[in-house]
């Protein structure tokens, strides 16, 4: 018997919660073949789901283009919630669930008048909180997402500050972000419940937040200590082998995803005075680092009990899946 089942088993109280996760556990127990920390994607189940939401988006972009008032954008928020009921409460679907959130948040911001950033800081709160009441209706983990993101937004908008002057403070709130999500994944160790796929979605979140501030904090710094030399190369690669041995602890790769683009560019600044051929050198690059990822991702968890098979028994290692 499948997830889904079980979940509308328990939704039309034929079991309880309690007996639902336990359920979920037993059922995950059996498939030995896989590690027990591995990221599921279970918010597509087939080819259907992917066919449904294309059809939600259809719709989103149809609506998007007509030319309604401010009060007229609540109309069609107001209908998708209404689909959301059937496809997100009552058939379990995830992928459209998030598309239909995505689509009604779109045209709560158009009801609210969202024009200018920073004067936007009450719009912002108001779609986090919007984003909390779908996810305490539907329990769809992504819904955490852009509760998250609105009140990032909502921060940097009453804060007022310059963003492109202060990009640290985007890797001090994707830093609180990140926290909040290990509290989530600490509560499901062996990523088989709901709190593992909240804590996904937020890493998702908190990943480019930090490396974002981080990586621009050091490109566009006007420290002396980075203006030397390659010394500003040099420090982006050692951030981002600290950044991928902390997603290789919490075991989480999607955290990875949002610093390829500046390894890529810190690897071609330290190399770019090698005898290669210029032409061709970034070209080496990128085969190079595909080779990395490919292998860095086939023994992930090899090299996970290699680097921090010494420290299993530590107190972090209370909170991220057994290495």
């Amino acid at each position: 018997m499948d997830r889904e089942t079980l979940e509308r088993a328990a939704q039309r109280g034929i079991i309880s919660h309690q007996q639902l996760q336990e359920l979920i556990i037993f059922s995950s127990a059996e498939d030995n073949d896989q590690p027990a920390g591995e990221e599921q994607l279970r918010f597509i189940r087939n080819f259907g789901d992917i066919f449904i939401t294309l059809g939600v988006l259809f719709v989103t972009f149809s609506v998007a283009a007509l030319n309604l008032t401010l009060f007229e954008w609540l109309i069609p928020a107001a209908l998708f919630l209404g689909a959301a009921e059937w496809l997100v409460r009552i058939r379990r679907l995830a992928l459209p669930g998030i598309a239909i959130l995505i689509s009604t948040l779109y045209f709560l911001s158009k009801a609210l008048g969202i024009s200018q950033f920073d004067t936007a800081a009450l719009q912002f709160l108001t779609l986090s909180g919007c984003s909390l009441l779908f996810y305490l209706r539907y329990r769809m983990p992504f819904s955490l997402l852009p509760v998250a993101a609105g009140l990032v937004a909502a921060v940097v908008s009453s804060i007022g500050v310059d963003i492109l002057k202060h990009q640290l403070l985007f890797s001090a709130l994707g830093l609180a972000v990140f926290l909040v999500a290990m509290s989530f994944d600490a509560r499901d160790r062996k990523r088989q419940l709901r709190s593992s796929d909240c804590g996904f979605w937020l890493h998702l979140l908190a990943a480019p937040l930090i490396v974002h501030g981080m990586m621009t904090t050091l490109l566009f710094s006007d420290a002396g200590v980075l203006e030397s030399g390659t010394n500003r190369e040099i420090a982006l690669l050692l951030f981002f082998i600290l950044f991928l041995l902390t997603a290789l602890f919490v075991d989480r790769r999607a955290m990875l995803v949002s610093s390829l683009s500046y390894a890529i560019y810190a690897i071609f600044k330290v190399v770019s005075s090698n005898v290669l051929d210029g032409n061709n050198l970034p070209l080496m690059i990128f085969i190079g680092f595909g080779v990395f990822i490919v292998l860095f991702g086939t023994y992930w968890y090899r090299l996970r009990r290699l680097i921090f098979g010494t420290i299993r028994s530590s107190w972090p290692c209370r909170f991220v899946p057994e290495i």
